[in-house]
């Protein structure tokens, strides 16, 4: 482990080609982010396409985990059952693939389907708990074993999770699922077991009590965090794996610009500051802005008189470099 890890903040949802995002971003001030830019050199940009199924914030991450990076095959289930799951029960044994299923409300409307905004409110362990002893069965004839997790996430493990590619939440959240459903061709057995839950859940009590009380019901859930993590991967060290800031996340995909403004502002000022002041104080620091295409890094390089006057006048304005994510 290096002797000074660098300060590494990741920020997702730091752009949006939404019109209402766009709009906010022309009315952005962040001062303390602009002026640390300008103490920091920039690393190319990573661009990706915005139908991806891994969006570029995960991207990012599994790139400094040293986690693959295929679309759709970034290993988050796998990584989270090495480091969380701790019970003689359950064995994670290397090359295993791993998923989650999480517990959601699908809005049907005429030409599409919508996936509600999670988590699920109202949703109970308990009920959560009753909804995985009604699945287990369903999933174990095809070779999936399903683990409680949290409420409304499942941990799910089999040998399809290794040629299923997921689209993350962050994805398919509030959105249409059009572009997003996985290959029937290599997930015929997924979509048929998301016919059969839909079948379930429909009659479960759960959603009896659920609907008695005006909330949503459960009628599908999403696979995603498929794959399984290299032989012999071995997380890095704590103190050098970036800060993931999910501030700018809820309003991102609630489309409550107005909000995702004020979170940016408030971010400058409490996450960002700190940074900055490391940064003028010779501290090695890093800050990586994620938007809906691509993301790029910042990062501290020593510099010349002349490459510091260069760039004090060379960085081009935030708005700009936001837009391009």
């Amino acid at each position: 482990m290096p002797d000074n890890p660098p300060m590494h903040l990741l920020i997702p949802f730091a752009a949006s080609h939404s019109d209402g995002a766009v709009a906010a971003l022309s009315q952005l001030q962040l001062p303390h982010l602009q002026k640390l830019l300008t103490l920091l050199s920039a690393r190319s940009a990573q661009m990706n396409d915005a139908l991806s199924l891994s969006p570029p914030h995960e991207y990012a991450l599994a790139q400094t985990l040293g986690l693959p990076s295929n679309d759709g095959h970034i290993p988050w289930a796998a990584l989270y059952a090495q480091q969380e799951l701790d019970s003689p029960s359950v064995l994670v044994e290397p090359g295993q693939a791993w998923g989650f299923i999480t517990l959601c409300h699908w809005q049907v409307n005429t030409n599409h389907m919508v996936m509600s905004h999670l988590p699920l409110p109202g949703l109970t362990p308990a009920q959560s708990d009753d909804l995985l002893a009604a699945m287990q069965p369903y999933f174990a004839e095809d070779g999936i074993t399903l683990h409680a997790d949290q409420s409304g996430r499942y941990l799910a493990q089999s040998p399809l999770f290794s040629a299923i590619a997921s689209a993350s939440l962050d994805r398919v959240v509030g959105r249409n699922l059009e572009h997003w459903m996985p290959d029937a061709t290599r997930a015929g057995t997924l979509l048929r077991l998301q016919n059969e839950m839909q079948m379930l859940f429909y009659t479960h009590p759960v959603n009896t009590q659920r609907e008695a009380l005006g909330l949503p019901p459960v009628n599908s859930f999403w696979l995603s965090g498929t794959g399984a993590l290299p032989a012999g991967y071995t997380a890095p060290e704590a103190a050098t794996q970036p800060v993931v800031v999910d501030a700018l996340r809820a309003a991102a995909l609630g489309e409550n610009w107005a909000a995702w403004q004020q979170a940016w502002q408030t971010l400058d000022t409490t996450d960002i500051q700190p940074l900055l002041t490391a940064a003028q104080r010779g501290q090695p620091v890093v800050v990586t802005l994620c938007g809906e295409r691509g993301w790029q890094s910042w990062h501290t390089q020593a510099l010349s008189p002349w490459q510091k006057l260069k760039r004090l006048f060379g960085v081009p304005p935030l708005q700009d470099i936001l837009k391009a994510l």
